[in-house]
């Protein structure tokens, strides 16, 4: 049985969030980031996905999505799965020294469900909230920008680069995005 917040509406604007299992700290490191950011860009081009906002914390990715083609629960299946798979393999690459802890923590994860993978990377829900009000919507992109504010990474969010404030800033940014005139 499903957890978590649905998406009902595959034409809505959601905020998400993509949580690591256990809460491990995986984006800690850039080349992980960088799938992430890759694969955003990738459902961006070729799969309708509009990204309105992100930001990568060390163990989750908080975004505020819709999709063009009315198919978002596909989308974020697809990104989910993708990113899934491409880091696992980067981990058993043997170049990560967390590599052993990771993978055992990843496989445990898997054995708790019912699902025939060998690992679990991502949580299975998505906590997607419905963002209805241009109010509510405004309130979730702001908690989603402050986010390395709060967790003291950085002193204003405009300093951290994986975040979509410096679209909105027009700063230096690592992706494009879908800015909304808000």
């Amino acid at each position: 049985m499903p957890t978590g917040y649905q998406i009902e509406d595959q034409a809505g604007c959601y905020y998400l969030t993509f949580q690591v299992i256990d809460w491990i700290d995986i984006f800690t490191r850039n080349n992980y980031c960088k799938v992430i950011l890759d694969s955003f860009e990738y459902c961006r081009q070729n799969k309708g996905l509009q990204l309105w906002a992100y930001v990568i914390m060390t163990n989750h990715v908080h975004v505020i999505v819709s999709a063009k083609n009315e198919n978002l629960s596909d989308v974020v299946r697809d990104f989910k799965r993708h990113t899934a798979t491409t880091i696992l393999k980067m981990i058993d690459d043997k170049k990560e020294s967390r590599r052993t802890w990771m993978l055992n923590l990843f496989e445990f994860a898997a054995k708790r469900h019912k699902r025939s993978s060998k690992y679990q990377f991502w949580t299975h829900e998505n906590h997607a909230v419905s963002l209805e009000s241009e109010l509510f919507l405004r309130q979730k992109m702001s908690y989603l920008h402050l986010n390395p504010v709060r967790a003291g990474f950085v002193d204003h969010p405009n300093h951290w680069m994986y975040s979509s404030q410096r679209n909105y800033f027009e700063l230096d940014s690592l992706i494009d995005i879908d800015l909304m005139d808000i």
